[in-house]
């Protein structure tokens, strides 16, 4: 505040004088420095608490917000995880199934071929004359024929039969002699012993 004297600027006492009125002895206040320097704190406390007051409230609804995309983020993993563990767990019983089936096919696959190897071996036995097997044994790689002959080129002539099956890498015999105790006609024991090809495969087997 600036404050004026006013009777600085009254005119001068007159020889009739007296005192000066009071009126012209007292001061007047007028708005000065002081007034507007509280008037500018004032509005910059007002707008800084009007941007405090709008930061508050952005960050409250950015806060809800993410919120609100974490809870879905969270139920949309929910729900992948459990999509996740029913196709995991589909995909274990069709691998299941899937292993299953070959062990069938596989075992399906190894009875064929025995079963082709002996039906084949019983047709050359049958298709050679003069010749007939007593007994037959297999111990998965070799197979070992013990038979009788009525010469012994109808031995050859089985061991030939044998080879041209494609079943066998090798066919060898292991002993032959004559079997005295046939009296009626000549006969020859006979043992061979066929090594079985990748063709051939069997099962152990008297």
């Amino acid at each position: 505040m600036i404050r004026i004297n006013l009777s600085s600027l009254a005119p001068p006492k007159t020889k009739r004088g007296g005192k000066r009125s009071a009126a012209a002895t007292s001061t007047i206040s007028v708005p000065g420095e002081g007034s507007g320097t509280v008037i500018l704190v004032l509005i910059f406390v007002g707008f800084l608490a009007v941007a405090i007051g709008g930061s508050w409230l952005y960050v409250t609804r950015e806060n809800a917000r993410l919120d609100k995309e974490l809870k879905a983020a969270l139920a949309e993993n929910q729900k992948l995880s459990e999509v996740k563990a029913k196709y995991e767990a589909s995909k274990k019983k069709a691998d299941m199934f899937e292993r299953r089936v070959k062990v069938i096919d596989d075992l399906k696959e190894a009875q064929k071929g025995p079963v082709n190897l002996l039906n084949t071996v019983a047709d050359t036995v049958n298709k050679t004359d003069a010749v007939w097997l007593e007994t037959m044994t297999s111990d998965g790689k070799s197979l070992d024929f013990v038979g009788m002959a009525l010469s012994p080129d109808a031995v050859a002539e089985l061991m030939a039969n044998l080879r041209k099956t494609g079943y066998f890498k090798s066919v060898e015999i292991k002993e032959t002699a004559q079997d005295a105790s046939v009296k009626e006609v000549q006969a020859f024991k006979f043992e061979l012993i066929c090594e079985i090809g990748a063709s051939g495969k069997v099962q152990r087997q008297s």
